[in-house]
């Protein structure tokens, strides 16, 4: 707790110094944007993405919602190894993903720059707040059909997954099914984006009924229903406090990722260099993520 209230203060002493011109953010690595580098990631990095254009160019808020796009998790990693992206802001992506990457001959650097974690999500009308791991996994097996079993009312369980490339999909195989394999869904129960998955639980037919799984962050800032609660798992709810502590059970690193013969002194390595510095981890700070722990305390 303490620890996460010094990361609180250092964001607001950051946005304090920003306002008055005197920002450490200005130790960023300053270029214009001819020369900023092509960034990509996950869908739930873009706001850390544009926050980071804005502060190695100056760029407005609009002017980096416009310039930065991110294909998802597994693809942007093909990107870095094809060349057209130079540094991604990612979550783990799957297996398929590395081995591409060593087939091509391509040798990657990868460190930690947050925490995030993986959250269970029900419609708010659902009477159930808390599951554990092994229900968890019961249910993503087929082995629990109805949610009288886990405490909810006599109904069907209608569980929704992520597409097999997915950032989430991959937490959810490494964090909770730690290699038990989920039951095959029906096609419309796959949602290829994060944001197709919370409407769907939120309105599953007017019930219930529904399950699924995204990012924390994704959930709680970028994408947020009044119709949706997040489900705590082993009694500990997903806060900002229990991932930075460890104490929510299904966390997980995202990462700042180069190719390692990207130059020494090229845009994208300068980034990639200072994100784990203390100011980088302010900036992470600041835009809403849990920065990871590491030297730069």
């Amino acid at each position: 707790m303490m620890k996460r209230m010094m990361r609180r203060m250092a964001a607001l002493l950051c946005a304090l110094a920003w306002a008055l011109g005197t920002c450490a953010a200005a130790e960023c690595p300053q270029m214009d944007a001819a020369e900023y580098p092509a960034v990509d990631g996950s869908t739930a990095t873009l706001p850390l993405s544009r926050a980071l254009m804005q502060a190695a160019t100056g760029a407005d808020e609009a002017e980096a919602e416009q310039a930065v796009r991110h294909s998802k998790t597994t693809q942007s990693f093909y990107n870095l190894v094809y060349g057209s992206a130079d540094l991604l802001l990612v979550y783990e992506p799957s297996e398929d993903a590395y081995a591409f990457a060593r087939e091509e001959g391509v040798e990657l650097e990868m460190q930690a720059i947050g925490v995030d974690a993986l959250v269970f999500l029900v419609n708010a009308g659902n009477p159930v707040d808390s599951l554990t791991r092994e229900q968890i996994v019961g249910i993503y097996t087929g082995e629990i059909e109805n949610w009288s079993a886990v405490g909810g009312e006599d109904r069907a369980i209608v569980a929704y997954q992520r597409n097999a490339e997915s950032g989430s999909q991959v937490m959810m195989e490494n964090q909770c099914m730690q290699g038990v394999e989920m039951a095959p869904p029906p096609t419309r129960l796959v949602a290829s984006e994060m944001g197709e998955l919370i409407d769907a639980v939120a309105s599953y037919q007017n019930t219930a009924d529904a399950i699924g799984y995204s990012v924390y962050y994704y959930a709680a800032n970028m994408y947020v229903q009044p119709e949706i609660k997040l489900l705590a798992v082993d009694g500990v709810a997903p806060t900002d406090e229990a991932i930075a502590s460890g104490e929510y059970p299904f966390t997980q690193p995202f990462y700042a990722v180069i190719r390692a013969d990207e130059p020494e002194d090229s845009p994208a390595r300068r980034l990639y260099g200072w994100l784990t510095t203390d100011e980088g981890r302010a900036l992470i700070a600041q835009a809403g993520y849990v920065p990871a722990d590491g030297a730069a305390e």
